[in-house]
């Protein structure tokens, strides 16, 4: 289940540090952080892969999100997982192209978000499978 740590806080501004974290095997989150145009909306965004060794991603286990389940969104501190991950995602996305339009209208709103969410790990989990892909805290 999606966890948001900390309350959301205050609007973006230029100075805001984005990062996402998602799976760089995973070839749907990849195409993801590909198109949707953060960096229209925010500026600097910052991909992180989830299988490399990134320092923040000990501070994201430690706070117990499990990047088999979803991806995170870290903002100034507050780190959003899953499903409340993409709302967030949806909310900072520009409106041009029909791309964004979508995500927008499907993730946008934190009640369908909820609903969308877990039929898109299932497909992960079985794509990364299908591939011969381990998951993401596998020895």
């Amino acid at each position: 289940m999606a966890r948001l740590w900390k309350a959301v806080g205050p609007k973006m501004t230029s100075h805001t540090k984005l990062s996402v974290i998602y799976d760089g095997q995973c070839p749907f989150c990849t195409a993801y952080v590909k198109m949707v145009r953060l960096r229209d909306a925010v500026g600097v965004v910052e991909l992180i892969d989830a299988r490399g060794d990134h320092p923040i991603l000990g501070t994201i286990r430690e706070q117990g999100f499990d990047l088999d389940e979803g991806m995170v969104v870290a903002m100034d501190g507050e780190f959003h997982h899953g499903d409340a991950a993409m709302t967030r995602l949806a909310a900072m996305t520009t409106r041009s192209g029909l791309f964004n339009r979508l995500v927008r209208l499907g993730f946008g709103n934190r009640t369908v978000s909820k609903l969308l969410y877990p039929p898109l790990v299932l497909g992960r989990k079985l794509t990364l499978r299908l591939l011969g892909r381990r998951p993401i805290d596998a020895p």
